[in-house]
């Protein structure tokens, strides 16, 4: 399992890979751009390029780009709509330009729509991405936590994405706290067997290429998105336990999205880590 944490890169590549490697990580995500904003910036390929062979160097196996949080593939009003897929289409370029397998995005909501005109707007506009997506790319859809409209709370509506866009390099993200959120008991074996026997049916374990590793307050079923530490929440360790032991996220990429600063990311990743370690 490559184990990794969400890196800022506002300090540079370097401090990013240095942080990555500091706090034991085979694996790191990070946003290309602010988060916060439509604009996006040149693609500079050789700092790309630079950043992908220091990883390697690093040991650092893996890495995924988080899209905007303003991405909204499912928005009935245009601006935002052409605006998200503007975003993710240059996520994808700047992925393929510095040798980045992932790029993980959240879907959005229908707001006030008929989700079945939603859906259909969702696959175009993933469709589209996908056109021009360079060999060695994902596009992966995260599971949302479920709340009002939003796409993508279910595996039913991940697997229904995943068999109507039909593209090899469509994939999908797990986040336990967002899956917790929206009702699967994963703070148990039984609860992570049937979650699992559930992605299985609905999606294909294979489709899923990497996970969002977040323990959460929240209630089940709460339809929250809060992340909270590994093992201090209601999934607590006996739910990361199982998940560790389960044969499928074996070999997958997982980053935690954890808050908090340095202690707090060393704190977590020692213990998903010891989990790993004794599975």
């Amino acid at each position: 399992m490559n184990l990794g944490l969400h890196c800022r890169v506002g300090a540079g590549y370097d401090e990013t890979i240095a942080y990555a490697k500091r706090l034991g990580c085979s694996s790191l995500q990070f946003f290309s751009g602010n988060p916060k904003t439509y604009r996006v910036g040149p693609i500079d390929a050789p700092a790309l390029e630079k950043f992908a062979a220091n990883r390697q160097s690093a040991g650092i196996a893996t890495a995924a780009i988080h899209t905007s949080y303003l991405i909204n593939l499912a928005s009935e009003d245009p601006k935002i709509s052409h605006g998200s897929l503007r975003l993710l289409t240059n996520d994808l370029k700047f992925a393929a330009a510095g040798a980045v397998p992932f790029v993980n995005t959240h879907l959005g909501s229908y707001g006030k729509r008929d989700r079945n005109e939603g859906f259909a707007q969702v696959v175009a506009a993933l469709e589209t991405a996908l056109a021009d997506i360079q060999p060695g790319v994902y596009l992966v859809m995260e599971n949302s936590a479920g709340a009002g409209q939003l796409c993508g709370g279910t595996m039913e509506e991940l697997g229904a994405l995943v068999r109507a866009i039909n593209h090899p390099q469509l994939a999908v993200c797990l986040d336990t706290a967002h899956s917790w959120a929206a009702g699967y008991d994963i703070d148990s074996p039984a609860g992570v067997d049937r979650f699992f026997d559930l992605v299985e049916r609905e999606i294909g374990n294979d489709r899923v290429v990497m996970f969002h590793f977040n323990d959460t307050e929240i209630e089940l079923g709460g339809h929250k998105d809060r992340h909270w530490h590994i093992g201090e929440g209601r999934i607590g360790l006996a739910g990361f336990r199982a998940i560790s032991t389960h044969a499928a996220v074996r070999g997958k990429t997982a980053i935690l999205e954890t808050p908090g600063e340095e202690a707090d990311d060393q704190r977590n990743m020692d213990r998903i880590k010891s989990l790993f370690a004794a599975a």
